[in-house]
């Protein structure tokens, strides 16, 4: 069994994302699974916490996440480490920390031969973004560029112009929050996933994820999760194998990992 999981706004939440939609008094107990700049920043409940550890002795679980390694590198999630990870949305495969120099190089060839080049676009957001809504502009590992942006000043029609426009050279755009992705189209999650399948002989996958960036890793599962909240439940987005849940923010995550352990103890009894 593959177990295949995005990170952010899926299994780990930062404060503003947690949503707790129930009193102070009953909220749950969270674990502090992230610190940047010795300050806390990612969670998930404790009870999440405590199945998550359970799954990934069950299972081969494959953290999935569009964070650079340096970011996922910050992270400590309970259980056993995992043996892979998937970084950079696919450019790096982690192999007990490290990133496999093959996969990677197999990745950028792939990249060069069918898209348009990471300089292009980044010119392109530099002519276009305004700068009353544009707070930062980044590139991760080389390979695709973001921008964190005040949602509430960027137009709707530049984001479906930059779609139209990125589409046109090989890439997409996703919007999470207040980062904005432009990612070429080949580099994907579910590319990476597939090869920790090759190398462990894995017969079954599943998956979870919230946004446009996870929706190859979903259909590429044989049974698959989406929480109540995110890019994928917010335009209806949905497949066959797909669950979508109502459950948003920490106890979303929360029953992601429930369901996918049942999954999981059910196709190896």
């Amino acid at each position: 069994m593959v177990v295949a999981s995005d990170l952010d706004r899926t299994l780990i939440y930062s404060a503003a994302a947690l949503d707790l939609a129930v009193p102070d008094a009953e909220a749950p107990r969270l674990l502090c699974v992230e610190v940047y700049q010795r300050q806390p920043l990612s969670y998930l409940t404790e009870a999440a916490a405590t199945v998550l550890a359970d799954l990934a002795r069950a299972a081969v679980f494959v953290p999935a996440t569009t964070r650079t390694r340096e970011q996922y590198a910050r992270i400590r999630l309970p259980g056993p480490a995992p043996r892979f990870a998937v970084c950079a949305n696919g450019g790096h495969l982690l192999v007990d920390g490290v990133s496999d120099t093959d996969w990677h190089r197999e990745v950028t060839a792939r990249l060069a031969a069918s898209c348009a080049p990471l300089a292009e676009v980044r010119a392109h957001l530099a002519a276009t973004a305004d700068p009353a809504w544009l707070l930062k502009e980044r590139t991760a590992e080389d390979l695709f560029a973001y921008l964190v942006v005040d949602r509430a000043g960027l137009p709707p029609a530049w984001v479906e112009d930059l779609g139209h426009w990125a589409d046109e050279r090989g890439w997409t755009v996703s919007l999470q929050g207040r980062k904005l992705y432009v990612v070429p189209r080949p580099l994907t999650k579910s590319a990476a996933v597939a090869e920790v399948v090759r190398r462990t002989g894995g017969r079954r996958v599943l998956a979870a994820g919230d946004s446009l960036l996870d929706a190859d890793l979903l259909l590429a599962a044989d049974t698959a999760w989406r929480p109540g909240h995110g890019e994928l439940a917010d335009s209806g987005w949905a497949a066959p194998q797909v669950r979508p849940l109502t459950e948003r923010g920490a106890a979303a995550g929360e029953a992601i990992v429930r369901a996918m352990r049942a999954e999981v103890a059910a196709l190896v009894r």
